[in-house]
C-alpha cells in the first residue's frame, strides 16, 4: 500500500484556495499561493492523484428553483450486526434525496440529511423505507425551517 505524499505550505494553500472557491483558474490559483503556474498546475494534479481532492461541483441554491425542504433523521435500527447496516447503507445510497447519511454514536445508529419537495414527500419516503423492510426500528424527523450556516470544515492548521 502506497503511502500519501506529505503536503506542505503550498499544497494545504492550494487546498484551501480551492475548498473556497473552487471554479478559479489555474493562473488565479497560482497567483493566489505564490506559485508561478506550472508546478502550481502539478501540485494540483498530484493533489487530486492522492485522492486529496475528491472532487469539484456546484453549490445550488435550490430554493431559487423550486420549493424544497429539508428534514435531518435520526435512525435507530432494530438489529446491531454487520448485515443489518449494510442493508440499511446499501438502501440510502439509492435515494437521491438522502443528501447525507451518518453512522453515529450516541444511542442512535444514523443521522441523515433529507432534501425533499414538502412534509408529505417526506413521510412518503419514510413509508417507503419502513415497507422496504432495510431494519429501521425508530426514526426522529426535524424540519429544518431556517438554514444558518454551511460551509466546509476547516482544513488542519486553520
Amino acid at each position: 500500500m502506497s503511502s500519501l505524499p506529505k503536503l506542505d505550505s503550498y499544497d494545504m494553500a492550494i487546498l484551501r484556495q480551492l475548498q473556497r472557491q473552487g471554479r478559479m483558474t489555474k493562473r488565479a490559483l497560482a497567483e493566489a499561493v505564490n506559485l508561478t503556474p506550472s508546478p502550481c498546475w502539478e501540485r494540483l494534479k498530484r493533489l487530486e492523484d492522492a485522492g486529496y481532492i475528491s472532487g469539484y461541483r456546484a453549490l445550488v441554491e435550490l430554493r431559487k428553483l423550486a420549493p424544497v425542504t429539508e428534514v435531518l433523521v435520526q435512525v435507530t435500527l432494530s438489529g446491531h450486526r454487520a448485515e443489518d447496516f449494510r442493508r440499511f447503507e446499501n438502501a440510502v445510497q439509492e435515494l437521491p434525496q438522502v443528501c447525507d447519511c451518518w453512522a453515529i454514536g450516541g444511542g442512535v445508529d444514523y443521522m441523515l440529511r433529507l432534501v425533499v419537495r414538502d412534509v408529505d414527500a417526506y413521510q412518503h419516503l419514510m413509508d417507503d423505507l419502513l415497507d422496504g423492510e432495510i431494519g429501521i426500528d425508530r426514526y426522529f424527523g426535524y424540519i429544518v425551517t431556517k438554514p444558518i450556516k454551511s460551509t466546509p470544515p476547516p482544513l488542519p492548521g486553520d
